[in-house]
């Protein structure tokens, strides 16, 4: 078999590959017992069909794709194989030449797993943590939420259907404003009604580690943001449009989840925004990209730095998942899990990089 590569654009390699005319036939026997078992001839049984009578019966063109359709299958593992072809995906298969008594010529084009030129990760990290600035939590932060707090448990009945839990109202029936004087006080014994607290002290004390937690976790997630930002744009790679398409499907499926999980129906919410599935596809192509380029960063961080997630902790949460999702794949789950837990511990990495 003669073999030519020949890199693409967008990490994809062009295969021409030729298998000649005594290895092909050796695919023969396997086809005609192929098209045997699919063969619809009145007098015999599918599966049962002698070759002379099969090969009478179905066009030479017919016989010689099937060889080589079984050709291909053989011998393309041998071929990403043995040139170290780091293939993703279906590879496109096109016929350039197929005769009876002729070498077989083909070409295969496949999407590879992207060169990554990265930038020095560890500086970039190091520099937006260093920006970093300590949460604080004021006072007017606590009085907002004590003035939730309030206005959840003020009066809300009207005067006309006392007991009936509509919106305090006017005479016309208009929503009335709450006042201040309206609200209960804030004091121990009311306090203690809302359940887990001493006193005032201890309620404020409470919200603010609340808020403290809230606002770090928010801090966290924007200094991750912004150093995987910084790091996708230094970073040098072709990333092939299936990888792209992938990552698409999954924002576009997990959409669909969230609007039914609001009782619409996809469609309906198309028609209302006047789009229609393919201007949203379009619209977020771009953030498909960016995203399915993210994935190849951490995962290229986390081969080079070998990071991984620890199996204990993956299988834990595996089980876990399908406690409550019996339908789930057990495999599908674990490479879930495994990927979630190892992006996290890069994020960790990168967040303590000097």
């Amino acid at each position: 078999m003669k073999i030519d590569i020949k890199k693409l654009p967008k990490s994809e390699v062009e295969i021409l590959g030729t298998i000649e005319v005594d290895d092909l036939e050796t695919f023969r026997a396997k086809a005609l017992k192929h098209l045997s078992e699919h063969a619809d001839l009145p007098g015999f049984r599918k599966g049962h069909i002698p070759d002379n009578v099969l090969t009478a019966a179905v066009p030479e063109h017919e016989i010689l794709e099937e060889m080589a359709e079984m050709a291909i299958a053989s011998r393309y593992p041998e071929i990403i194989m043995g040139n170290k072809i780091d293939a993703i995906g279906r590879p496109n298969v096109t016929t350039i030449k197929l005769a009876k008594g002729n070498p077989f010529e083909f070409k295969i084009v496949t999407a590879v797993v992207p060169e990554i030129a990265l930038p020095d990760y560890k500086k970039i990290a190091s520099k937006i943590t260093s920006k970093e600035k300590t949460v604080e939590i004021t006072e007017e932060d606590v009085e907002k939420v004590l003035l939730e707090i309030r206005k959840q448990r003020a009066p809300k009945m009207t005067a006309s259907a006392e007991g009936s839990g509509a919106p305090k109202t006017d005479a016309d029936g208009k929503p009335v404003e709450i006042k201040d004087e309206d609200l209960p006080e804030i004091n121990d014994e009311f306090v203690k009604t809302l359940g887990g607290f001493k006193d005032v002290a201890d309620l404020h004390e409470k919200i603010k580690e609340n808020l403290k937690k809230e606002k770090e976790q928010q801090a966290k997630e924007k200094v991750r943001m912004e150093i995987i930002k910084e790091i996708l744009a230094a970073t040098k790679m072709e990333i092939p449009d299936i990888l792209v398409e992938s990552e698409l499907q999954r924002m576009i499926a997990q959409f669909k989840h969230d609007v039914a999980q609001m009782g619409i129906k996809f469609e309906e919410y198309l028609s209302h925004i006047k789009k229609t599935e393919d201007d949203m596809r379009k619209e977020w192509g771009k953030d498909a990209e960016d995203r399915a380029k993210t994935q190849l960063i951490i995962d290229k961080i986390a081969e080079d730095e070998k990071i991984v997630a620890e199996k204990d902790l993956v299988e834990k949460e595996v089980e876990h998942i399908l406690e409550h999702y019996t339908e789930a794949d057990h495999d599908a789950a674990r490479g879930y899990v495994a990927m979630v837990m190892t992006n996290d511990k890069v994020l960790e990495f990168l967040e303590k990089a000097k």
